[in-house]
């Protein structure tokens, strides 16, 4: 009966320990979800703001003069 209980007790520690290890992983991947989130963001808004119509001090391409004229 003893070494069943301490067989147990073995098992316990080491899914503790497991479990530990898993918490600390998926917090890391949060973290880098959360940084891939705000870099989406600002690629998105580069984007939105790259494809704006009638921005002052930006000209669309079909505006431009062709280098030999």
């Amino acid at each position: 009966m003893e070494d069943r209980i301490t067989e147990l007790e073995i098992k316990l520690a080491l899914q503790d320990d497991l479990l530990d290890t898993l918490n600390s992983i998926v917090a890391t991947q949060q973290q880098q979800i959360d940084r891939l989130q705000l870099d989406l963001r600002a690629l998105a808004n580069h984007v939105r703001n790259m494809e704006s119509p009638g921005e002052p001090g930006r000209s669309k391409p079909e505006d431009e003069v062709p280098p030999h004229y």
